[in-house]
């Protein structure tokens, strides 16, 4: 057959291209997940002075190389406009992603006055996380409040009598009515609600898949604190995982604020993977050592232990 200068070319091309062309065997295209990781803003600010600002933080996550900044709220100099703005412009040409704004509300109130300004409160947080780009605001459930002061609901490992007159079932309804009235709002600004297991109706994983489950909305998930189920922790975050939308994973070099718990991040990692979580990994360092120390030694031991470098 005698063959033309053309489709001597076009044979030749196809030839090249099945030679250059990778194999579609699984091994060939399987792409080994490597985590992102942020930086709580509260890693440099513990409620106590001096306040490290958000803008600050900023500029360390961009010099440590960490992708994404997790914002707290109480910890912003101001609400306005221009402010929430500075914060996006900062984080965009530092090369840094604002990935969730942890808020601190309580549902867990008889007075509906009470819960209607919680309500209008997470409303105003959901516009302010869409202003400046979040998209995933930490949602706490609130608790009794029977014991006055932190450090004593810590010496109580967070359990705390209900008021009197009322019970768990009030308690849970109350707030399973008061997300429900948030999230209209989140799904038109196309913010993620994210329920924490924290101190009151969702210190425990019954309580906190409880709430999730009865509002069964795509726009309110699981925020998994690694350090907040005290005792047998990776069952807890076992039964979790599954709607985790969001990690805040705690260290406590220096020994803790409140308390030390010892995790293993290696076994909490494949915990995640197993569940098929693929978001971010936020530190939250809660030691007493220099947090420049502990962020980045935590920074550290996250590679290691979630992408093994």
């Amino acid at each position: 057959m005698k063959l033309n200068r053309r489709s001597l070319i076009a044979s030749t091309a196809g030839l090249a291209g099945m030679a250059l062309a990778p194999k579609t065997t699984q091994a060939a295209v399987e792409i080994k997940k490597r985590y992102k990781f942020g930086i709580a803003s509260y890693c440099y600010w513990h409620f106590r002075p001096p306040k490290v600002s958000i803008h600050g933080v900023i500029d360390r996550a961009a010099a440590l190389g960490a992708e994404g900044v997790d914002v707290l709220h109480r910890q912003m100099d101001s609400e306005d406009s221009a402010y929430l703005r500075s914060i996006k412009r900062h984080a965009f040409i530092n090369g840094v992603d604002l990935i969730c704004l942890s808020i601190h509300q309580d549902f867990v109130d008889p007075d509906p006055g009470e819960r209607a300004r919680n309500i209008a409160h997470t409303k105003k947080c959901i516009e302010m996380a869409y202003e400046m780009g979040i998209p995933c605001i930490r949602l706490n459930s609130g608790r009794w409040g029977t014991v006055k002061s932190f450090d004593g609901l810590m010496e109580r490992r967070g359990e705390e009598p209900p008021l009197e007159g009322y019970n768990l079932d009030d308690a849970f309804n109350w707030c399973i009515d008061s997300i429900a009235q948030c999230l209209p709002k989140a799904q038109e600004c196309g913010v993620i609600l994210a329920l924490e297991n924290h101190w009151g109706l969702t210190r425990t994983p019954e309580g906190l898949l409880r709430i999730v489950d009865v509002i069964d909305s795509p726009w309110l998930g699981v925020l998994m604190d690694t350090g907040n189920f005290l005792e047998n922790p990776y069952e807890k975050l076992e039964m979790i995982a599954p709607k985790t939308v969001f990690v805040q994973a705690k260290t406590y070099y220096g020994d803790g604020e409140w308390y030390t718990l010892d995790l293993d991040y290696p076994r909490i990692a494949a915990i995640l993977k197993k569940a098929n979580y693929n978001g971010y990994i936020s530190l939250e360092f809660e030691g007493k050592a220099n947090a420049d120390f502990g962020v980045r030694q935590s920074l550290e031991l996250f590679q290691q232990a979630f992408n093994g470098a």
